[in-house]
């Protein structure tokens, strides 16, 4: 056995759950049930969970070479379509990122299948289900093994129902934010009491307005009532929802007490309100994001979103990148080639901000005019009419050279205008 086995033997076996039946069958607090599933009910969990992962999906990502001190762009490797264009036959990069983005998001984890030929490279990728996913640790040789149960049609590659055993090799994971540094841990069951405010708050909205917007109440009739169930019955038919906010008479001498506490006096909007942002929390989205645009305005909502990019957005798109590299690279591969997203377009100020920038940068000599070209996507201007002359203003000089034209360009002795 080798030293590398024998260590991560002793290791234990990758959890994904916590102590306590309250968090495996997500018993929250407020009365309502939530998983990964019924969160997703909730407009905030679905807008900030959209949000992420359409962004993912919508990044540019390609394959590229070490080139010297630089990289360049590698599109006849295999790799690159996978990874670009189409991972397999029913599915589009974006669709493929967009999928793995919200397991990562909604689980924790992110399964996908790799299909390799003899030689080891890889021929597709179809997503897993999280929940079908069971991370285990081989007793003999301390290798991580996947074990995956298969109930429906979601991967064709896996014929067979029941339990499958996969390969370290054979799985793209791509873990979140987790105790041992090897499964995630659910966002959605770490912070399940508040995800099921948001949605209690949501069930008691809609039943207020189910009953006609009418707060319950009480009858009471100055004798005895002989018949309390058909009086109720009664009621209900006269002033129930398809009725609701018809004049009353009522009669006997009966009174109507209201029972409940208006929602304004309960503060159900606000709630509901702190509800979002406590969401948007969790998942580290701006408020103005999800549609909350209390606190923004037109001096901050730029930086907002570059905000969004930095601390946001830029964590996933290492932990994407790590763990592509990591997964669909060969050993041989890793030293040459590297998989990036590139968030450049995310970054980019407004036209005025850009336009300065350039001019800033071709002005002192870092750009030329077609590095400024390409990342306004346009095309190159010909090497012979100056496209890639990087120029620099002809007033500025080297201290060392100070007066040098002054004296008529000559050097006294022992000296140099190098």
């Amino acid at each position: 056995m080798s030293i590398f086995s024998k260590i991560f033997k002793s290791r234990d076996k990758p959890k994904n759950y916590l102590g306590g039946l309250s968090f495996l069958f997500g018993q929250t607090s407020a009365g309502k049930p939530v998983n990964e599933r019924t969160a997703m009910q909730s407009t905030a969990v679905y807008a900030c969970v959209r949000i992420l992962a359409d962004s993912i999906a919508g990044l540019p990502l390609h394959l590229y070479k070490y080139n010297g001190n630089g990289k360049k762009m590698v599109v006849n490797h295999s790799l690159y379509r996978l990874l670009h264009d189409e991972p397999n036959p029913d599915m589009t990069s974006f669709v493929f990122r967009e999928t793995l983005m919200s397991h990562l998001l909604l689980w924790g984890n992110a399964y996908a299948q790799i299909l390799r030929d003899h030689a080891g490279r890889v021929l597709g990728m179809y997503p897993l289900l999280p929940d079908k996913m069971e991370v285990d640790r081989d007793s003999v040789t301390g290798e991580i093994f996947y074990t995956y149960t298969k109930s429906s049609d979601e991967n064709p590659n896996i014929k067979q129902a029941g339990q499958v055993r996969l390969k370290k090799q054979d799985v793209l994971h791509i873990p979140g934010l987790g105790f041992d540094g090897l499964v995630g841990y659910s966002p959605i069951a770490m912070a399940k009491n508040a995800v099921g405010i948001s949605l209690a708050t949501e069930e008691y909205g809609a039943k207020f307005f189910a009953n006609g917007a009418t707060p319950g109440g009480i009858l009471e009739h100055p004798g005895v009532v002989k018949d309390p169930e058909r009086l109720r019955q009664s009621w209900h038919a006269q002033f129930g929802q398809k009725n609701s906010h018809n004049v009353a008479v009522l009669e006997e001498g009966m009174t109507f007490h209201q029972m409940t506490i208006p929602p304004e006096q309960a503060q159900f909007l606000e709630t509901r309100k702190f509800q979002i942002d406590e969401i948007a929390r969790i998942f580290r989205v701006p408020p103005h994001m999800v549609g909350d645009l209390e606190k923004s305005s037109f001096s901050n909502i730029e930086q907002q979103s570059l905000e969004f990019v930095k601390y946001t957005l830029n964590p996933w798109v290492i932990r994407w990148e790590q763990a592509l590299q990591k997964s669909l690279l060969t050993d041989m591969e890793k030293g040459e080639y590297f998989i990036k997203f590139n968030v450049d377009g995310l970054l980019r100020g407004d036209y005025q901000s850009r336009m300065n920038g350039y001019a800033v940068g071709r002005q002192n000599g870092w750009f030329s005019a077609n590095d400024i070209r390409e990342m306004e996507n346009l095309n190159p201007i010909p090497d012979e009419e100056g496209g890639n002359l990087y120029l620099i203003n002809g007033n500025m000089t080297k201290l060392k050279d100070a007066g040098l034209f002054g004296n008529n360009g000559n050097v006294e002795e022992g000296e140099s205008n190098e």
